[in-house]
């Protein structure tokens, strides 16, 4: 059994114990009651303890000396653990607490997943130190804007529920209340737009390190593929979203739209054909 498989497991029976125990407090709060507490510094220094489990499971199963491993499972775990990381970060500033009852079964299954189904294949060149680099940093472009385009989809939802609550508030169901839960849509719209600048970021220098590696392994410095055109189409969508979040304040359900647009282009580019090929079967 190999010691990414060992610390993935740990780190889901972690996140586990933490989730059960914050939806167990939930449920004995009563119909009448909506609010989480916010988290004590034990709780936070645990959810950190899973984190660092997750973050080492990740690098014992995907990293070696000289090779990179990527499957399906694996990928999904990466996308949560970064996505937990800037929760964490952010959760020192502003109270949102009330996202682990969503985010704690979340990276639980992912944790689970990549224990379970450890398979995958090895990147061809990942000895390549630019090639290795860049499909590293296109992986945590990829797995923040995925978390983006998830925390749109659920303010979205929170706004709906807001303008057409699901039920009376004195017959409050468990759904009911873990919406109630949520941090008000001002402070997820803030943590929306941290991600998608981190994302933005990442995804820049992805694009940029996959120049220089094409450079040295095909001599193109973008070859025009639907990979590199859909890529560049996502990364032209989030920044005209930055700049109109600063220039005109863009927010609410416009600043949703084009965040789920700029993720449906990256779709496009990371899980077409080539790259089902390339990365996940080890083809071509």
């Amino acid at each position: 059994m190999s010691l990414g498989i060992v610390f993935h497991a740990a780190a889901a029976l972690a996140y586990a114990l933490l989730g059960g125990a914050l939806w167990l407090r939930l449920a004995g709060a009563g119909a009448g009651a909506s609010g989480i507490e916010q988290t004590g510094k034990i709780a936070r220094a645990c959810l950190l303890g899973a984190l660092v489990l997750q973050g080492i499971g990740l690098q014992q199963a995907m990293l070696g000396a000289q090779h990179l491993f990527i499957g399906w499972a694996l990928a999904l775990s990466a996308a949560i653990w970064l996505g937990m990381v800037v929760f964490w970060l952010e959760s020192l500033l502003v109270r949102i607490d009330g996202l682990q009852l969503l985010l704690l079964p979340a990276a639980t299954i992912a944790s689970a997943l990549a224990a379970l189904f450890p398979q995958g294949q090895f990147v061809p060149h990942a000895n390549d130190a630019w090639l290795r680099a860049h499909l590293l940093i296109a992986l945590a472009a990829y797995g923040l804007i995925t978390i983006a385009a998830l925390h749109a989809m659920l303010m979205a939802l929170l706004d709906r529920h807001l303008h057409r609550p699901l039920d009376a508030p004195a017959e409050r169901s468990m759904i009911g209340r873990v919406l109630d839960s949520q941090p008000p849509l001002l402070v997820q719209e803030h943590l929306l737009f941290v991600i998608i600048w981190i994302g933005f970021a990442v995804l820049s220098l992805a694009v940029v390190s996959g120049s220089i590696a094409s450079l040295k392994l095909t001599g193109k410095i973008l070859p025009f593929d639907h990979k590199t055109v859909f890529t560049l189409l996502s990364w032209a969508t989030f920044g005209v979203l930055l700049l109109g979040r600063h220039v005109w304040g863009w927010r609410g359900r416009v600043a949703l739209r084009w965040t789920l647009t700029g993720f449906g282009f990256l779709i496009l580019a990371y899980t077409g054909s080539r790259f089902v090929l390339e990365m996940i079967l080890h083809r071509g």
